[in-house]
């Protein structure tokens, strides 16, 4: 009976006896400037527009003096000076709870699928900081993407944050799909941000189907929702993210894409006042950036794997947006124009891109295998235009001789069909033959370096045998210096 109530119960308490009222003074651009209501950054505000018999949502984002600037989450035709705004009293918060499964929502939480209303009593705040880093869990458990390319040589742990890097039409929402498909995590989390209208119904349909779709939450804001949706979409998917994780649930969060996440900041922060800084970005957004990817990872509960797609300006990977995203992520999947157009899919350039966590979730043998497919790949590319102008002759290196041997079985390897999924046990079998190198069983679990010791451990060891073998020297010098010493002093006593 209890529970019945819970919903009237919460509506009570988030019902507010006084409300903070103002009314619009301006409109420019983007930016709606009003004289009140009394509120804060962050909150939530509702213009009232009588001409169409609608309100619209708007957030504050700054003030000026007495006047305060809201940005609209839909359209604003009809607002004119004089519309009432009424403050909420809170900023955006997001319904949770296991309902949310299979259904798409939009920028403010609301579900956009047609299915109904979620039925939740729970609401997480979508503006919150990251896990306390000292109760943070450590990250020592491999987690399966089904792409045999990052199963093997870019291995991901469970909470590891890691970017999918490439310019348009590369392949980065198909690879983003495929993981969406094959991955061993509980849960996914997708934002799909400042996508195409087209590419909503496609991912939905053609890339996650209806078994993608139970174990999914879909968070929407296309590119022709207004810039605050844009950017608070990302936040919403974080917040979805993190009460899943809060259940002690794995979640693979999945984002597409953090360049039009930056670029929704750079038109707010413009808006309001802001002066551009790099490449016309103003400071914001590289302090919204590290705020955002700080909060998946793991907490004291559970663990959220974030793959974040970027958009490279120009295929320019030092341009501003790649490189703060990049250095604050643990590892990046670079994508090469080049192998797309050669039809090597996925186009992942495993030169280029790294896992930071790699060795702390790859059993030793494994990591001996991935080493050496990546030395063959090196070796090959580095003279490649030797071998295709015909200039190397066969027999002058034994190394060079391997990598063109193993050439097109590591290419086959490393390519992968859209539809194809590859369990973590075929990925390794296949690189342990590739590689010519016996993996272990126990290396296929799902913690196959747990029981090796640390870095700290092995200095520490290594520090209690220098001394030990220094000990023993000098106590063997003394030793056999013994007699001698003896024979000396038995003279003086003599002479005395």
């Amino acid at each position: 009976m209890e529970s019945f109530f819970n919903k009237y119960l919460n509506t009570v308490k988030h019902t507010e006896t006084i409300l903070y009222t103002g009314h619009v003074t301006a409109v420019k651009g983007l930016v709606i400037e009003s004289n009140g209501p009394r509120s804060v950054i962050g909150e939530i505000c509702t213009i009232k527009i009588p001409s169409r018999n609608k309100e619209v949502l708007a957030e504050v984002m700054g003030f000026e003096g007495n006047t305060v600037k809201l940005m609209p989450y839909s359209d604003t035709t009809g607002i004119e000076i004089g519309c009432e705004i009424i403050a909420s009293g809170h900023i955006l918060q997001v319904p949770v709870g296991k309902n949310l499964l299979g259904r798409v929502l939009d920028a403010t939480g609301t579900p956009i699928d047609g299915k109904g209303s979620l039925d939740v009593t729970e609401y997480y705040p979508v503006l919150a900081s990251p896990p306390d880093p000292i109760t943070r869990l450590p990250i020592n458990k491999r987690i399966s993407t089904g792409v045999r390319c990052i199963d093997s040589l870019l291995t991901c742990g469970k909470g590891q944050r890691l970017g999918i890097f490439a310019g348009s039409g590369v392949g980065k929402s198909t690879l983003l799909s495929m993981i969406a498909r094959n991955t061993n995590a509980d849960i996914n989390v997708i934002g799909l941000i400042g996508e195409r209208n087209r590419e909503v119904n496609d991912f939905i349909e053609r890339d996650l189907g209806p078994e993608g779709m139970k174990r999914s939450v879909i968070v929407v804001a296309t590119s022709d929702t207004p810039s605050i949706c844009r950017l608070r979409a990302a936040y919403v998917t974080t917040a979805i993210a993190e009460y899943f994780r809060d259940q002690g649930k794995d979640v693979m969060l999945m984002m597409d894409n953090m360049t039009r996440f930056a670029h929704a900041q750079r038109e707010i922060g413009l808006s309001t006042g802001e002066a551009p800084a790099q490449r016309g970005y103003p400071p914001s957004v590289f302090d919204l950036i590290p705020k955002l990817l700080e909060r998946t990872g793991t907490n004291d509960k559970g663990s959220i794997t974030a793959f974040y797609n970027v958009l490279v300006d120009g295929d320019d990977m030092d341009e501003p947006i790649t490189d703060k995203v990049r250095g604050t992520l643990d590892g990046h999947i670079v994508l090469s124009r080049s192998l797309a157009q050669q039809r090597h899919y996925p186009a992942i350039d495993v030169l280029k891109s790294i896992s930071r966590l790699a060795r702390r979730v790859s059993g030793r043998e494994t990591l001996k295998a991935v080493n050496k497919i990546s030395r063959l790949v090196a070796i090959y590319e580095d003279n490649r235009d030797m071998i295709s102008a015909g200039v190397y002759q066969k027999g002058a290196n034994a190394e060079i001789d391997l990598s063109i041997d193993k050439h097109e079985a590591i290419e086959e390897f490393l390519c992968q069909e859209e539809d194809e999924h590859c369990s973590i046990d075929d990925t390794l079998q296949k690189l342990s033959a590739l590689a010519e190198i016996e993996i272990p069983d126990e290396e296929y679990v799902e913690q196959p370096a747990l029981g090796r010791k640390t870095v700290a451990q092995l200095v520490h060891e290594h520090k209690e045998e220098n001394v030990t073998d220094a000990n023993a020297k000098a106590s063997g010098a003394f030793e056999s210096n013994l007699p001698e010493q003896i024979s000396a002093i038995s003279d003086v006593a003599d002479k005395l």
